[in-house]
């Protein structure tokens, strides 16, 4: 079963998502960061606010983000909001860094993510392609185990 593009109706709410997972190689958490709309730069900066809130609770002076090469992932925006995220805590000597490592091109068994992709796609979608914006929110958030009223959603690992 392959995820199949699908033409909202124009009275549709919701007509696409974006949906950013990290998962953590030391204890195998896992994070969900959905958003609306289509990926970019702007979305991917809040997802990596999230992780970074994440980091700071966990106590964490470095965060390793590894990226495959989507535009939003490798945008100007992104690179420069990196930099100076990482020369204000530089300059305060507090807060978490951040590393973001891109992925080589064609590489996808690299991202450690990228398994949890494959299967959580194999249990989401629908054999006929037609699935709306908000039951696929449901379906991501009961295979990560976890609800829609947060920003950043926690799974466990």
């Amino acid at each position: 079963m392959r995820l199949v593009e699908r033409t909202p109706a124009p009275d549709e709410p919701d007509k696409a998502i974006a949906c950013y997972g990290a998962v953590s190689q030391l204890t195998a958490e896992r994070w969900l960061y959905l958003a609306e709309g289509q990926p970019n730069s702007d979305l991917t900066i809040l997802c990596l606010q999230a992780l970074l809130q994440v980091a700071q609770a966990k106590h964490k002076r470095v965060l390793v983000v590894i990226c495959d090469r989507a535009s939003w992932h490798k945008s100007r925006a992104v690179k420069a909001w990196v930099r100076q995220h990482n020369q204000q805590v530089k300059r305060q000597q507090t807060g978490v860094r951040l590393l973001t490592v891109l992925l080589p091109t064609k590489s996808p068994w690299l991202n450690p993510m990228e398994p949890i992709w494959y299967h959580t796609k194999r249990k989401v979608v629908e054999p006929d392609g037609e699935l709306p914006v908000k039951v696929l929110k449901e379906r991501l958030c009961a295979q990560f185990h976890t609800t829609l009223d947060a920003a950043t959603l926690k799974a466990s690992g």
